[in-house]
């Protein structure tokens, strides 16, 4: 009987706890047990995906079909080329979609999902290999399949033994087991990753060098290093950076003055129209090259504790960019 004391909202706070953790120590003994299926058999399953000229298809019915799904989007995204095709489906016209250099990874707990089985008449007209991942290496489909990794568990967290939970989460960890060696084994780079994801943070992080970001040409703060720390702050105004580049006859970089800078200045009564830039500027300045990424431009902005860095070419300054420009590139 539930009543509102605290003592009994103290015991169910545990046992709730206890719950949470016991389905996290089956599900995790569940991921352990695999470690003994990766054998000879998953190395000519992923020889098998490494060799497919086309691409990857993944089916499964109910939550085998929620693995599926995640397991071709992670594939698609390291380089595999995939998708899913819900077995339902496919035996009404989907099955058009499969081609003879296809390779198919069916999801089946029991191995005896009648929507899959259905398939495998036309499956096997066309030739297409099927590797299967199953709880069952006696079922139907894995008798059938050219490979079959296995995915036995001793018991789904569930206490009714009815919600798939262990069966599922050991599916997902074997799809993203193969995942990461199909990647490794193809030399899938950081760089490769990044041009599937063009659009998120990752993407900017590995893509975006700082050259697309710096203010250039008349938005790049400079001023000649005969001029007066008043030209300075009018420059500093203008280009609204908080900073200014300064240059020689030639447009060598000479240093930089900033509103740091302008702070200590201050703080020692300097006359700002009479002194000279080079007697107030920091003449030890960093800068970083435009094909540099801005991930590394923020490393060195957090490394320093300031907020531009100016791009050069050499001794030749070409831009400024700015923590906020990092911040609107969704950088940080």
């Amino acid at each position: 009987m539930i009543t509102d004391s605290k003592e009994i909202l103290a015991t169910k706070i545990d046992y709730l706890c206890n719950l949470g953790k016991q389905v996290i120590d089956i599900e995790a003994n569940a991921i352990s047990g695999l470690r003994d299926q990766i054998n000879a058999t998953y190395a000519k399953a992923c020889q098998c995906l490494l060799q497919c000229k086309g691409r990857v298809i993944l089916i499964g019915m109910g939550k085998s079909g929620h693995i599926a799904r995640k397991i071709a989007a992670t594939l698609a995204s390291t380089g595999t080329s995939s998708y899913f095709v819900h077995p339902a489906e496919a035996s009404h016209g989907d099955l058009g979609m499969l081609a003879n250099d296809d390779v198919i990874i069916a999801i089946s707990n029991s191995g005896e999902t009648e929507e899959i089985l259905t398939l495998l008449p036309s499956i096997k007209f066309q030739n297409i290999p099927v590797i299967a991942l199953t709880g069952n290496p006696q079922s139907t489909l894995a008798k059938y399949a050219t490979h079959t990794l296995s995915m036995h568990i001793e018991k789904e967290a569930c206490p009714l033994g009815l919600a798939p939970t262990s069966s599922t989460t050991a599916a997902l960890v074997m799809g993203d087991a193969i995942a990461i060696t199909l990647l490794a084994a193809r030399g899938f780079k950081a760089k490769d990753f990044a041009r599937y994801h063009p659009a998120g943070t990752l993407g900017k992080r590995l893509l975006l060098h700082v050259g697309e970001l710096m203010h250039t040409d008349e938005n790049l703060p400079k001023i000649s290093n005969k001029q007066t720390l008043s030209d300075a702050l009018l420059e500093m105004t203008q280009k609204s950076l908080g900073m200014t580049t300064v240059v020689d006859e030639e447009n060598n970089l000479c240093g930089i003055f900033t509103d740091g800078d302008l702070r200590r200045s201050i703080d020692q009564n300097i006359d700002i129209h009479k002194t000279p830039i080079t007697d107030v500027m920091n003449k030890n300045c960093i800068t970083i090259p435009k094909d540099k990424l801005a991930v590394e431009a923020l490393q060195i902005m957090e490394e320093r504790k300031i907020t531009s860095l100016v791009i050069a070419d050499g001794t030749k300054p070409l831009g400024v960019v700015h923590m906020h420009d990092l911040l609107r590139a969704g950088i940080c």
